[in-house]
């Protein structure tokens, strides 16, 4: 067996209406004064009204950074940071979609330490030390809970990542109700957003992937595909929204460590220039990387294909990873997400920016099954478009 690494975050409290009993499980962490960081939508929504209710019961000062947008910018990071600093807190509390939980990670790392946010741009460079961390998300999609990674948009619309085991979190709390009033678009998305997820950390080429990541994803298919349109089409389903949440998680442990690929690389253009929401830019380019795949990643896209889709299990295996593909294409369908980039407004003309810009995520693309160049890049969105 190779050699490998595997990283999590220290402590999962899984149970719905945890939320509003915050204070019992991070009062000692996160010290007298917290920085909790969200978005409007949120806040107008009274979704964090609870906890932190919670925490001012139990006595503890709580500042409250609410401007988190889609697809975080730099300047939207620093103003959380400064935020932190006119408060003097002793932690951060991300509460939210991935862009939140990504700028809290980050927060508390450039709060807690000297570092430069440009020193610690890349695999690993982040030092530390940060300020004590929980993240509470409330979307089941991008695994954010439990990953080392956050994705900042810097230039206007180039994606760059920090990732590195410091910014894991000290506590991930996921309550299932937080996501019940998702609507079903959303809901869609974020979940195929998490299978992606797992399809790269089960494929990738990765020297750290392992038989743990494999196993999560394996698991992480299985309640995703069996969960995803109950959830998405009967919103209120506790059941459906507790297995697509702890999916959503074991996903992310898995890519955590055993990185994404070219489905990862090939979104972040469209979300950066176009400002599509992360799990629907996955969900249109989707397909098409996986038959560009198809000649190095047959037998993972073969083991892993009844997973999501057990009804294959005894489909031929000449045929089984295409059907794997087409099987993804109809759930897609079915879940009436958005099937091709010119339905979401992209100009075929963009295509070649996009192929250039792809190019830049050369810390995704080293992971995929098959090397991708440029002009693989306009070929893919070609099909995609």
């Amino acid at each position: 067996m190779n050699p490998f690494s595997f990283n999590t975050t220290k402590c999962i409290l899984f149970r719905s209406g945890a939320a509003a009993q915050i204070d019992q499980h991070t009062k000692a962490l996160l010290g007298p004064r917290i920085l909790i960081v969200t978005d409007p939508g949120l806040r107008s929504l009274g979704l964090a009204d609870p906890a932190i209710a919670a925490l001012e019961a139990a006595g503890l000062e709580v500042h409250v950074f609410d401007r988190v947008e889609a697809d975080p910018s730099v300047s939207t990071l620093m103003a959380a940071v400064e935020a932190g600093r006119a408060a003097d807190v002793t932690g951060v509390l991300g509460f939210g979609g991935g862009s939140s939980l990504d700028v809290a990670k980050v927060a508390a790392l450039l709060l807690g330490s000297d570092e430069a946010l440009e020193d610690a741009w890349g695999v690993g460079n982040a030092r530390g030390p940060r300020l004590p961390l929980v993240l509470v998300p409330t979307t089941a999609g991008t695994g954010s809970e439990v990953t080392p990674v956050a994705i900042l948009t810097v230039d206007g619309d180039e994606k760059r990542g920090v990732s590195s085991p410091v910014i894991l979190p000290d506590i991930a709390l996921l309550d299932a109700e937080l996501t019940v009033g998702l609507p079903a678009a959303i809901t869609a998305a974020t979940g195929i957003d998490a299978m992606v997820h797992a399809i790269e950390a089960y494929g990738c080429t990765n020297a750290n992937n392992n038989p743990i990541s494999q196993a999560l994803a394996r698991e992480a298919l299985r309640l995703l595909g069996a969960n995803i349109e109950m959830a998405t089409h009967d919103g209120s389903n506790i059941a459906a929204r507790e297995n697509m949440l702890l999916g959503s998680m074991l996903a992310g442990q898995a890519f955590a460590n055993s990185p994404v690929a070219a489905v990862h690389a090939l979104a972040y253009p469209i979300g950066g220039i176009f400002h599509v929401p992360h799990g629907l830019c996955n969900a249109l380019i989707l397909t098409a990387v996986l038959r560009f795949n198809l000649s190095h990643a047959r037998n993972s896209y073969d083991e892993i294909a009844a997973c999501a889709f057990p009804h294959l299990a005894d489909h031929p295996k000449s045929d089984l990873a295409e059907a794997f593909i087409r099987e993804l294409q109809a759930l897609i369908a079915r879940l009436q997400i958005p099937q091709r980039l010119r339905d979401v407004g992209i100009p075929e003309e963009a295509l070649p920016r996009m192929a250039s810009d792809a190019m830049k995520q050369q810390r995704l693309l080293v992971n995929n099954p098959r090397p991708v160049v440029e002009s693989d890049a306009l070929s893919i969105y070609s099909e995609a478009w």
